[in-house]
């Protein structure tokens, strides 16, 4: 059976309970406060952005390498057979759209 507590004992054990109590209350009070809200969301859309730049950054120098791969010989000379068609293809493009441009103006 239990032992029958004094009131020194109760006392102290409520007590100790307020304090706990109070040490809660303000850790809530911290987590809930506006500024803790807005440092915490700031602090996840940063992360977010710089995952997402890293993403970024990652493809876009996976897709430069897989171009060089395919313009460029593993020794660093160009591949001419390759370069030529590409810039003509690009020349085109530049000229169609130059025309189309030139059109609309007209």
């Amino acid at each position: 059976m239990a032992e029958a507590r004094t009131p020194a004992q109760i006392e102290a054990d409520i007590t100790r309970r307020r304090q706990e109590l109070a040490v809660t209350l303000d850790e809530i009070g911290v987590r809930l406060h506006p500024k803790t809200i807005i440092g915490e969301a700031k602090a996840a859309t940063a992360a977010a952005v710089d995952r997402t730049a890293g993403r970024a950054y990652v493809a876009a120098h996976r897709a430069v390498s897989d171009v060089r791969a395919q313009l460029v010989s593993e020794d660093g000379a160009p591949r001419l057979e390759r370069i030529v068609p590409v810039a003509m293809i690009g020349v085109a493009v530049v000229g169609l759209v130059a025309l189309s441009v030139r059109r609309r103006r007209s």
